[in-house]
């Protein structure tokens, strides 16, 4: 039995639209970074991937929530350290105005002073820019599955902090020290280089700097003696071969 060429030709279209029907959408997706050269360079891998389609680009955070608005994506993959807002201040504004949209961060930085602001924040999925393709497509599915798109290292961090002891209780902070700024500066008082502190701490040594700055200045202390000293003092350590009161 023949089959009239017609005929056949209208049959496979329509299988092909039947097909095409039930295929799955590819994810519309945004990419935020304030270096030219890297978006460009992630837009075009994206370009390549599978089941991905990028539907626009911006520089800061500011474009990010302007696009967000104007184009209504499933996926904003977001860089944290850009001008005028950053990653983790645009992804708490899209995730409250558009929480249709779900964020992915992608960045350089895996310190803990980047990782908890961002999730906190909203992000869903987090991957540092060493990432291959396939991963940023998994952790893409992840977050619109309503899973998390996390890094296996990402994943371990979150482990270690969750295994971690709770910190033992201290007095208050004197002359308005954060949390943060009182813990280097007990582990200044226990003879810790910047390098030791930045690696207990799990932040970079320019982050653990911004804060013996900032807390020389609140204490208004000069020097690493004198901020020995005042941890004494105020009772924040205790000098070797004394015990705290």
């Amino acid at each position: 039995m023949t089959v009239d060429d017609g005929a056949a030709g209208t049959a496979g279209d329509a299988a092909g639209e039947t097909k095409a029907a039930g295929a799955k959408p590819p994810a519309r997706v945004i990419v935020v970074d304030d270096q030219t050269v890297v978006r460009e360079g992630i837009v075009m891998l994206l370009g390549l991937l599978p089941g991905i389609e990028v539907v626009g680009s911006g520089g800061d955070g500011e474009e990010a929530v302007r696009l967000v608005a104007e184009l209504a994506p499933d996926v904003v993959l977001m860089d944290l350290r850009m001008p005028r807002c950053d990653g983790a201040e645009a992804t708490r504004r899209i995730r409250a105005e558009y929480p249709g949209t779900q964020v992915v961060v992608l960045t350089t930085y895996a310190d803990d002073d980047s990782l908890f602001p961002a999730l906190k924040a909203g992000a869903r999925g987090y991957l540092t820019k060493d990432a291959g393709g396939d991963e940023i497509v998994r952790a893409v599915e992840d977050v619109l599955s309503g899973d998390a798109g996390l890094s296996p290292g990402i994943q371990r961090r979150l482990l270690e902090r969750l295994s971690e002891p709770d910190p033992a209780p201290v007095a208050e902070p004197p002359d308005g020290l954060t949390a943060r700024e009182t813990e280097v500066l007990v582990l200044i008082a226990e003879g810790m280089t910047n390098h030791e502190i930045a690696r207990a701490l799990h932040v970079s040594t320019a982050t653990v700097k911004t804060h013996i700055n900032n807390l020389f200045a609140k204490a208004g202390l000069k020097d690493r003696a004198q901020a020995v000293r005042y941890a004494y003092r105020h009772g924040l350590a205790k000098p070797p071969g004394r015990a705290r009161s």
